[in-house]
């Protein structure tokens, strides 16, 4: 899967989460999870850009696993909406399930660039490997 399409899954799964956070209750739990999703849910993108960007191997690796750090921040408030059956489970199904595939995309995503980046046994790391 190429970078752009990516970003965009990341940015369609934000939007999603933006409106999964405008149809959870407006008690004092459902608020506090609300805003703890869309901070987490929205970020991920932001921080897969950051790491389009990166400066070396090193800084994209880094950031890409943060992007994977909020993603799955992410997918621990969806699962407890799920768990207290805030929403319907219905809905919550293929938003679990767009979460668990971008969680293996990202996370191939980083071993691949660690492997890319790995110097080979006996010679020396080049400029473009750091």
């Amino acid at each position: 899967m190429k970078g752009d399409d990516i970003a965009e899954r990341l940015l369609e799964f934000a939007a999603r989460i933006v409106k999964l956070g405008g149809a959870l209750p407006q008690s004092t739990v459902g608020k506090h999870i609300c805003l703890q999703l869309i901070r987490s849910g929205t970020s991920l993108g932001a921080n897969y850009e950051e790491a389009r960007g990166a400066e070396s191997k090193a800084d994209f690796i880094h950031k890409l696993g943060i992007s994977l750090k909020e993603l799955r921040e992410t997918r621990y408030w969806l699962s407890i909406i799920v768990r207290t059956a805030l929403v319907p489970p219905k809905r919550m199904n293929e938003i679990m399930r767009e979460a668990d595939s971008l969680c293996r995309i990202l996370g191939r995503s980083i071993l691949t660039a660690k492997q890319r980046a790995a110097p080979i046994q006996g010679q020396p790391r080049t400029a473009e490997q750091e």
